[in-house]
């Protein structure tokens, strides 16, 4: 029997609602009505640090990112594209180790079966050379793009290394929303938190504020992100920021312990707190739906 997406979704119950957002009924890029076949999703991958080895935090170091591309891979509805939200690798200050590490991840991930992978570096890839070795693998740290409806906007919040977006990308950033009217519905990816989740840990942008304060006047805006290796969920005003987990090794939340350090393997609950997420864009009910995945593809 055939079923197209929006069945499966309901068939299988992949409906674990995190937020809901108001959208337009209207595409901003055409002015046409939104019908039921511009519904979509994608997935937000994390956090991988490939090149990470450390077994007391996890011995399958170099197995945990395979076991994710497979399960994505097994995923009987595949999605639109996949996003991968910062740390694709793990850091070094040896530029020689650091094309190595790339040229793993790149390796392994190119068994995946989507063919539109979109990246953006993290800290660990791209805080040491201000991105460069991340641009000569994947490009541009920071750019947009549209689909179905929907403005994305990838911000780089990590190759400064005063941990900042920085007044060039931040007027960027502005003269790219004032092209949309502000009811665009408005999807921002990001590495660190925009807000200030816990300045202590690095869990923060230091002008994330400037950002947030250009997208206020937008109604429609959602910011995804990575970083804190952990599932949360904020607002600022009418903004909603959510990150995901890694896929590496979980950190403790914010401020629970005096050190942030990796969380410990726990053998009894193998790769627990690690995973990925699907986010389904839901345009003729105006919302998105979030629904969160194990590292080996059982939803948690």
């Amino acid at each position: 029997m055939n079923i197209d997406r929006r069945e499966f979704l309901k068939l299988a119950g992949l409906g674990s609602v995190v937020f809901v957002s108001e959208l337009c009924g209207l595409d901003k890029m055409t002015g046409k009505a939104l019908a039921a076949e511009d519904d979509f999703f994608f997935v937000q991958m994390s956090d991988t640090h490939w090149g990470f080895n450390a077994p007391a935090v996890n011995p399958d170091f170099s197995g945990t990112l395979k076991k994710a591309v497979t399960a994505v891979n097994d995923l009987k509805v595949q999605p639109d594209f996949i996003m991968f939200t910062g740390d694709l690798t793990h850091v070094t200050d040896d530029d020689k180790e650091r094309r190595t590490r790339m040229t793993g991840f790149r390796d392994i991930i190119k068994d995946l079966k989507v063919k539109e992978i979109r990246f953006m570096p993290g800290e660990h890839d791209a805080g040491l050379d201000e991105g460069a070795v991340f641009k000569e693998f994947f490009g541009k740290t920071h750019y947009t793009f549209d689909h179905k409806g929907v403005h994305f906007i990838v911000l780089d919040n990590v190759s400064n290394p005063t941990s900042q977006i920085g007044d060039e990308q931040l007027t960027w950033l502005g003269a790219d929303l004032k092209q949309l009217g502000n009811d665009a519905r408005i999807v921002v990816f990001t590495h660190r938190p925009l807000f200030d989740l816990y300045p202590d840990w690095d869990w923060y942008t230091r002008d994330g504020a400037k950002a947030i304060e250009l997208l206020k006047p937008f109604v429609n805006v959602t910011v995804f992100y990575g970083h804190i290796h952990q599932e949360h969920h904020n607002n600022t005003g009418q903004i909603a920021h959510h990150a995901a987990k890694g896929l590496m090794f979980p950190l403790p939340a914010p401020g629970s312990v005096p050190v942030k350090n990796p969380i410990p393997w726990d053998a009894s609950q193998p790769y627990k707190g690690l995973g990925f997420r699907e986010v389904q864009a839901k345009t003729g009910e105006a919302r998105y739906t979030i629904s969160e995945f194990g590292v080996k593809g059982e939803k948690l």
